[in-house]
């Protein structure tokens, strides 16, 4: 279980209002579960009022209960897979998959049809997310890599850590970006209003996106992306931040939807070290039809930059 506290220095008029200020990682629904259950003291005694009002110097302290492993069938969907072997599978994720189990959608996930792949993963620690390195959002398509082993997952994960395993993205952008290439570095935190989305605010983790602009056609880009972190919608909220949202997202653009299932971003190309061999693998996913069929009836003809060498690619004598 895990404690946090603080202390209040400005009156608030409700106790959910104020944990949300303080911590606006958690949706104000989670934190009134929270209040509810007993979670929550307020000057040692427990509060189970959401309203209650804060004062100057009251102590907040909040209890967060371990996650309960979650009851999760294997579910045989089809996965398309680009490369599988004893210690991992890489694959083509489709839009409209979710990556794990989460409120609204429990089932019909990735690890659903991982569990059905390869039943070993019910052995691993982890039991809501077995295998999962790294996730893609519901309707973003692209590639991923899964780990089969334990071994494997903590491996994979230490390369995300330390920034040694390279993820690039193509994107489709309304207007023009500034500059051919660039870099936007902004901090990325939970949105204060609006608890669905993400924004660019001054509390907010370290976030890096780079990009290059491959094409542009009329009001439209065609861009290339890096990842240098990788905050939640990063790619997503970094583009609506710049004011060139990406097109057909049903979350961060205003500027009506595309004829694709959602915002037009997909996961090229994945570079990482094999956790078992220690050969560095480059493995890209090939772009979903719909997407193909919007870029070229908006007049894109080239759509895959394959002129732009592998990113954190090691040194020629460590292959």
């Amino acid at each position: 279980m895990e404690v946090r506290e603080f202390q209040v220095v400005h009156a608030v008029s409700r106790l959910d209002q104020g944990l949300v200020q303080q911590w606006p990682e958690f949706s104000r629904s989670r934190l009134q579960k929270l209040i509810q259950q007993g979670c929550v003291q307020v000057n040692q005694q427990v509060q189970t009022d959401k309203s209650y009002p804060l004062r100057p110097g009251d102590w907040v302290q909040l209890q967060i209960p371990d996650p309960q492993p979650l009851d999760t069938p294997a579910q045989p969907i089809a996965l398309d897979i680009l490369y599988e072997d004893e210690q991992l599978l890489i694959l083509n994720k489709p839009a409209g998959l979710v990556v794990h189990p989460a409120p609204g959608h429990w089932d019909g996930t990735l690890v659903n049809a991982l569990l059905a792949h390869c039943p070993n993963l019910l052995a691993m620690a982890d039991k809501q997310r077995p295998g999962i390195v790294h996730r893609l959002d519901k309707d973003t398509t692209g590639v991923m890599v899964v780990a089969k082993t334990a071994w494997a997952q903590q491996h994979l994960q230490r390369q995300i850590q330390t920034r040694r395993m390279g993820r690039e993205y193509l994107g489709l952008i309304h207007g023009r970006l500034p500059q051919i290439t660039g870099t936007i570095n902004a901090p990325i935190g939970r949105h204060p209003q609006q608890r669905q989305k993400m924004a660019v605010i001054p509390t907010g983790r370290p976030a890096v996106t780079h990009w290059q602009v491959l094409a542009t056609q009329g009001n439209y880009s065609w861009v290339y992306f890096r990842l240098e972190t990788g905050r939640t919608h990063q790619i997503r909220v970094h583009l609506s931040h710049l004011g060139h949202p990406l097109v057909g997202d049903p979350l961060y653009s205003r500027k009506g939807t595309a004829k694709l299932p959602g915002q037009a971003l997909h996961a090229w190309r994945l570079r990482f070290q094999h956790p078992q061999t220690a050969a560095w693998m480059t493995v890209t996913a090939p772009l979903p039809e719909p997407l193909v069929h919007l870029l070229r009836h908006l007049g894109f003809k080239n759509c895959y930059p394959e002129a732009i060498p592998a990113q954190n690619a090691p040194p020629a004598n460590r292959d």
